[in-house]
């Protein structure tokens, strides 16, 4: 599998039984998944999509977003159990505004699922964990 780490942008190419070791990258050596959401530039993340075959869960939000921030907690807790079974990333729409308009971003907070180059999935609004865990695992 092609994964990109998000500490200094270099794709690897790790095999999918060697994911559950916690795998390092091979130029900076830091950890290719931390267990905890990632924020990313849009520009990592448009990279992230055209050049990883990582499932992608990605969450459009924004620091005024109430339902943004009663949501986060849920993310964290998701992604601390299905890493490295997809990579979870947080987009701030307000920081991030030209990915956000590419994305066609209308409401937040938005939960997108992008593999091999394209969106295959989204929902806007939050979601229980169960519920969460439920909607990534379809595509893993």
């Amino acid at each position: 599998m092609i994964a990109i780490c998000l500490n200094c942008n270099r794709l690897n190419n790790i095999p999918k039984n060697k994911l559950k070791n916690k795998p390092n990258c091979g130029n900076c050596k830091n950890p290719i998944y931390s267990g905890q959401p990632i924020n990313v530039s849009g520009i990592q993340l448009t990279r992230a999509i055209e050049k990883t075959d990582e499932l992608l869960v990605v969450d459009f939000w924004a620091t005024w977003c109430g339902p943004c921030k009663t949501f986060a907690p849920t993310f964290k807790q998701v992604t601390t159990q299905l890493e490295p079974k997809a990579r979870f990333i947080k987009i701030e729409t307000e920081k991030e505004q030209v990915i956000s308009t590419k994305h066609n971003i209308r409401s937040i907070p938005t939960l997108a699922i992008f593999k091999d180059g394209k969106e295959i999935e989204r929902i806007s609004g939050s979601l229980s964990a169960p519920d969460f865990i439920n909607w990534v695992n379809q595509y893993t």
